[in-house]
């Protein structure tokens, strides 16, 4: 790591840290999203509501200590992409729950569950790396990791869309299923998004 002659506001890894935890509890309610009862479906979206509120105070208390620090761990622009991006997916996956409770979505379709799984791999990855921002050490696998997620995040959304257009659900189920399933597509990219700045931080760390 290459040395540094000033002092570093260390907050940051804390904050960052505490967003991706928070990450991690949405991806949780979209796990029990799934095996929940129709009736018990607004509750859980309260709940990650409830999360996304979270992270928005989480991400606006990074932008706040940055626009308040003289000196930062690492490029500004960098912290204000990474702070977005981890934002972005509390948002998608906030999302992606609403929709179902809006739509009244009696039974999601098979493989929206390999969607989320692949989420909460990504989620976990990312909470685990957050830490390790401190040093920039033990960070190569985090993100060839979360790249490799997206790839088959990709692939599971490419199923799911040909399973849609089958010609067994009509074309207003079709319509609510696939934004849903799109929203959790636009989650895992927010994940390599995330995986992507962190190795932008690194690189230029290193």
């Amino acid at each position: 790591m290459r040395f540094r002659l000033t002092p570093r506001e260390t907050s940051f890894y804390d904050m960052f840290a505490a967003s991706a935890d928070n990450i991690v509890t949405g991806s949780k309610l979209l796990m029990e999203l799934l095996g929940a009862d129709t009736s018990a479906r607004a509750e859980i979206a309260e709940r990650m509501r409830a999360a996304e509120h979270a992270g928005d105070d989480a991400t606006h208390a990074i932008f706040h200590q940055l626009n308040s620090s003289f000196i930062t761990p690492f490029d500004r622009e960098d912290i204000y992409n990474l702070a977005s991006s981890l934002d972005d997916i509390m948002d998608f996956m906030e999302e992606a729950v609403d929709l179902v409770v809006l739509y009244n979505v009696e039974e999601l379709p098979k493989g929206v569950e390999q969607q989320i799984e692949v989420l909460a791999r990504a989620a976990e990855l990312t909470a685990e790396a957050m830490p390790h921002l401190r040093t920039m050490e033990n960070l190569t696998e985090y993100w060839i990791e979360v790249n490799r997620l997206e790839n088959q995040a990709d692939q599971i959304h490419r199923k799911l869309l040909a399973h849609l257009f089958n010609g067994k659900y009509d074309a207003i189920e079709v319509l609510k299923l696939k934004q849903i399933v799109d929203v959790l597509e636009e989650a895992a990219d927010a994940f390599e998004h995330v995986a992507n700045t962190v190795e932008t931080i690194a690189v230029k760390e290193s």
